[in-house]
């Protein structure tokens, strides 16, 4: 399937595919599943169906926030390898984009004595690194230029541990920490090019979507209870802020979209810092609301929503919460007139 004649399936059809049962559902296999299908093979984002990839992250998120940590990391390589013209990618293969890099836990591209290029040193938060055969991770070489390179990790020079994760919330992701020595290793790009890429921003404001996505979930066994019980006028209410709350960010994130597409060349900064923002806080405002309004219940009997529901605060702090605020205040005060008028 290629990437422009991708169909989104229903919510039914993914489910028959993943068949996510509770008690042994595990997010690698379906990853691979979904590989398999070629539901991987997204349209890339500002090429004119950016919603369409959105919907999809969104539609993954909402059944399960560690398999769409795998699947968003796995088709963002496949975006970031397009955009940036890497290497070609095999088939079969999973692969993971890992590029935190904390103080103490960077790893050094340097070229070997016969010319290859080989990676050294210790990578942290590496999601699936236990399933995954490929990755792109960021990287620094000899002149300290953050560099990017594609990685085999089912060579010798890689060592998979069990450190470096332990929080209950995303457990199954499986974010390790993952050691290098002298595994071999192909750069892409030139150094600096993979935060330089207009595709960077356009990624970081598809998180956002799959947050939407996970806080649809959670407000649906909301909406399933309204249907079904004695009508509860404070449960109404608290429906009905949901509501309001995620419509008004369903068309920031349509508007979003539909701007990228119009100028995918574009720096897209203050757009994907406006969407992660604007639904982190939606995101918080319905788990509030939902678990309130719903009480202990979920939380111990449901398994979809209990997990969802430690899963959920875990992964919204991939937000830089004030200091992105501040950013983009930054960029809203550079602005000659305010940008509100309707």
């Amino acid at each position: 399937m290629s990437h422009n004649a991708f169909s989104l399936p229903s919510a039914a059809a993914l489910a028959t595919l993943l068949q996510p049962q509770d008690s042994a559902f595990f997010p690698i296999d379906g990853l691979r599943r979904l590989r398999d299908a070629g539901l991987d093979q997204l349209p890339l984002p500002g090429h004119g169906a950016t919603l369409r990839r959105w919907q999809m992250l969104a539609a993954i998120a909402a059944i399960d926030l560690s398999l769409f940590k795998l699947y968003e990391s796995h088709t963002d390589a496949l975006a970031v390898l397009a955009e940036l013209g890497g290497p070609g990618v095999p088939a079969g293969s999973s692969w993971g984009v890992w590029c935190a890099d904390p103080p103490d836990a960077r790893v050094r591209l340097r070229k070997a004595a016969d010319g290859r290029h080989v990676l050294d040193g210790r990578k942290a938060w590496c999601a699936g690194a236990q399933g995954l055969s490929h990755a792109l991770i960021s990287c620094w070489n000899d002149d300290n230029q953050a560099c990017l390179a594609t990685v085999d990790l089912s060579q010798p020079g890689v060592h998979v541990t069990d450190e470096g994760w332990q929080a209950v919330g995303m457990r199954a992701c499986a974010s390790v920490d993952v050691t290098f020595s002298a595994a071999r290793a192909l750069p892409v790009g030139a150094p600096g090019a993979y935060l330089e890429r207009p595709g960077y921003w356009h990624g970081s404001a598809g998180i956002a979507a799959a947050w939407y996505g996970a806080a649809c979930a959670i407000a649906s066994h909301l909406h399933a209870r309204a249907q079904h019980a004695a009508p509860d006028p404070v449960r109404l209410a608290q429906l009905g802020q949901i509501d309001c709350t995620l419509r008004a960010v369903a068309a920031l994130l349509r508007e979003g979209a539909a701007e990228i597409d119009r100028h995918p060349q574009s720096d897209a900064m203050a757009l994907a810092l406006r969407l992660r923002l604007a639904v982190e806080d939606a995101a918080t405002v319905v788990l509030h609301l939902a678990t309130r309004a719903l009480g202990a219940g979920p939380l111990c009997r449901d398994a979809h929503f209990a997990r969802l529901a430690a899963d959920l605060p875990v992964f919204l702090r991939q937000s830089h919460a004030e200091r992105d605020q501040a950013l983009l205040g930054g960029i809203v005060a550079g602005a000659e007139d305010h940008p509100w008028a309707l």
